[in-house]
């Protein structure tokens, strides 16, 4: 039997019908890998093998969004003008558009989901990173999951993603790396479920499609286009 001491305020032995005793052997319940850790699994292995688009989401559940756009994103820091974004910007603009239309986890056409960067690749990008995530893995955490489960928030993040992913693409001088900032902003977001992060990135991508969208000029034409693409390519 178990004593006073063990039991609930109702007399019971809990609530959760679990012997506090039995709670406290387990321990807490283990938590999910964070970015570092999922980026260390990912570049483990041969450094020329390539890491498939099709595989790095796999067993992620509600976080395979958040890596998939973390690899979409790489290609936008290569040093070479108009090679980045124009890889970039159309696997941004693919997973915005699943965000927005309520798919609940990504697709991919086969000749993407075959392709994706080396391993030698995701670690030079995981090496550069490593200092920074350990610093935001610090002060982020799963909070206001709303703001990414919530199919109007999801329908948002997939516009902004869709804009971004579009000015990415377009030949604006000196922005690559702002734009690919800014996306890694909502990958980061996504992979630790963090709803307060990801509220700073909707700000921050916002600001950046106004004053970016206008001095363009064209990303109101543009989005259109391919938006129309799309449609006839889903239809």
């Amino acid at each position: 039997m178990s004593s006073a001491a063990d039991r609930g305020p109702d007399g019971g032995d809990g609530g959760d019908g679990e012997h506090p005793r039995s709670r406290r052997r387990r321990g807490p319940r283990p938590h999910e890998a964070g970015t570092r850790a999922l980026l260390d699994a990912i570049v483990a292995g041969d450094p020329d093998e390539v890491v498939r688009f099709g595989d790095v989401f796999a067993g992620l559940g509600n976080r395979s969004f958040g890596m998939l756009l973390f690899v979409s994103t790489l290609p936008a820091f290569i040093p070479i003008p108009g090679v980045g974004g124009a890889v970039s910007g159309p696997l941004v603009v693919l997973v915005g558009l699943q965000l927005l239309i309520g798919l609940r986890k990504p697709w991919l056409p086969g000749f993407i989901a075959r392709r994706g960067p080396h391993r030698h690749a995701m670690a030079k990008f995981r090496n550069l990173l490593s200092p920074w995530l350990a610093r935001l893995e610090r002060v982020v955490s799963p909070r206001a999951t709303y703001l990414l489960d919530h199919r109007l928030a999801n329908a948002f993040t997939g516009l902004l993603l869709i804009l971004l992913g579009i000015l990415l693409s377009l030949p604006i001088p000196f922005t690559n790396f702002l734009f690919g900032a800014l996306l890694l902003l909502f990958a980061f977001a996504l992979l630790e479920r963090d709803g307060k992060l990801m509220g700073l990135a909707w700000i921050a991508g916002a600001a950046a499609v106004g004053v970016f969208g206008i001095l363009s000029g064209t990303l109101a034409q543009t989005a259109a286009e391919w938006i129309d693409l799309a449609g006839r390519k889903i239809g």
